[in-house]
């Protein structure tokens, strides 16, 4: 008999494609999938009903979708405070460059942690810093998801640009283009599934126009394609990289991704800040997505992007953490208010609205991931991956909007979060990993770092 689980008494924003919610609904799961949702309670007679879940005072929402990270960041947080991005990467590349892959295991384990307690069901990684004989760095971030139960994303990443041959990260940091070109495709060969319900989809990430040479870029989205598997990298994040893109290849970002096969409704970009008209017009042509990072992007003090033109112009665009040596937060959910309040000053008032920030960490996501058939939005024959929040304490008790209670408010506490119709948050707390133990473990693996790096005795 197949096992059922009903969440009812609850608001629900479904952000579906007509953002239908219900003051008061339910949600029936059946194993891992939404079997039905709507207004009241969830009907009578359901058979095999093995929990039943009182939502009173809480919101229930699709789970969040990250479409953009670097874990291993996890361990140089709140470092190069006062950097722009290129200041920031001339300066952490040299540590960077000393990772092992028990230090990205439980590098990966804390980044995770922090997203899945703040209502994460999808995780998207973009590892790109390879040191020679470091293990293996991308399978100890696959471990550390499966133990945690979230559904992966990982990106295969790749610089083989160094400092001498005009790039920005030291020679040593980087592989030889055909390395990186066949470990990209022995990672999708070992752990890419492309069934519905996966819970691993790999794809191919050159790092970015500045420490990645064109054979690569070319070379790399010849491969995606190949495999069928998604494309990614950063694009437009700064000034300087315009600069040194019109310097190098005597184009833009925009036209330099065109040449090298890089647009397309198989790729998403991060950060996408500096971005003209012309820009944003083949962005929506080509149905390239972006992974905003709001957060971030005002830490390295690399500008606004211009998300509602990009919505507006019909552009996918999902939400990004983004490393944690750039937010050191490394929250999802923060990123809801953090998008809406960014982008009104630039755009005015209306530029986002709450829903519009909603739709950002959930379908947004999912669509800029190639998964919007399967997550995204609560409806049935998705996926089980839910966010129960709470909204009826102080924090958010005289916010009579629920949506507006955890867009605008504190961050809300999660009451429950399911993935793939599990368990894995109850009350705020992990259920699947002792989030002390990683707490401790990534300390330590900080400090052995920063040792190995010289930056401590």
């Amino acid at each position: 008999m197949t096992e059922r689980i009903v969440i009812e008494n609850c608001a629900v924003a479904t952000v579906d494609a007509d953002d239908t919610e219900y003051a008061g609904g339910h949600v029936v799961v059946a194993a891992n999938r939404i079997e039905s949702v709507g207004a009241g309670p969830a009907p009578a007679g359901l058979e095999g009903v093995v929990r039943r879940v009182d939502g009173t005072g809480h919101l229930l929402t699709p789970g969040l979708v990250n479409t953009h990270h670097h874990f291993y960041q996890w361990l140089t947080r709140g470092l190069a405070q006062n950097s722009n991005l290129f200041n920031w990467l001339v300066e952490l590349y040299p540590t960077w460059s000393r990772i092992d892959e028990q230090m990205v295991y439980a590098a990966a384990q804390g980044s995770l942690a922090m997203m899945v307690r703040g209502g994460v069901t999808t995780a998207m990684d973009h590892h790109y810093v390879f040191p020679k004989d470091s293990g293996d760095l991308l399978g100890a971030e696959i471990r550390a998801a499966a133990e945690i139960g979230v559904r992966f994303s990982p990106t295969r990443g790749s610089m083989d640009r160094g400092k001498s041959d005009g790039g920005l990260p030291p020679d040593f940091a980087v592989e030889t283009t055909e390395a990186a070109l066949i470990a990209t495709e022995e990672a999708i060969d070992t752990h890419h599934d492309a069934s519905f319900d996966s819970m691993l989809r790999i794809g191919v990430a050159p790092c970015s126009p500045f420490s990645v040479t064109t054979d690569l870029m070319r070379e790399a989205a010849a491969l995606a394609r190949r495999k069928g598997v998604r494309l990614h990298t950063h694009g437009s994040e700064t000034v300087e990289e315009e600069k040194f893109c019109h310097e190098l290849f005597g184009m833009g970002p925009t036209d330099y991704f065109e040449s090298t096969g890089w647009l397309g409704d198989d790729v998403w970009m991060a950060h996408c800040i500096h971005m003209n008209d012309a820009d944003i017009a083949v962005f929506a042509r080509t149905r390239t997505g972006v992974a905003h990072c709001p957060s971030s992007n005002a830490r390295l003090a690399a500008g606004i992007a211009r998300v509602p033109d990009m919505l507006a112009a019909g552009i996918p665009v999902g939400l990004g953490v983004d490393g944690t040596a750039s937010n050191e937060s490394g929250e999802l959910h923060t990123e809801l208010r953090n998008a809406l309040l960014i982008n009104r000053l630039r755009g005015g008032e209306a530029a986002l609205t709450v829903r519009q920030a909603l739709r950002l960490g959930t379908y947004g996501g999912a669509e800029v991931l190639g998964r919007q058939s399967e997550i995204g939005s609560i409806e049935a024959g998705k996926l089980a991956d839910l966010a129960l929040w709470k909204v009826d304490g102080l924090g958010h008790a005289s916010i009579a909007d629920p949506v507006a209670a955890i867009v605008l408010g504190a961050a809300a506490p999660l009451s429950l979060l399911l993935i793939n119709g599990r368990a894995v948050v109850e009350d705020s707390h992990l259920t699947t990993v002792d989030e002390d133990a990683i707490a401790r473990s990534t300390r330590a693996e900080a400090q052995r770092l920063a040792k190995f790096a010289g930056l401590t005795d």
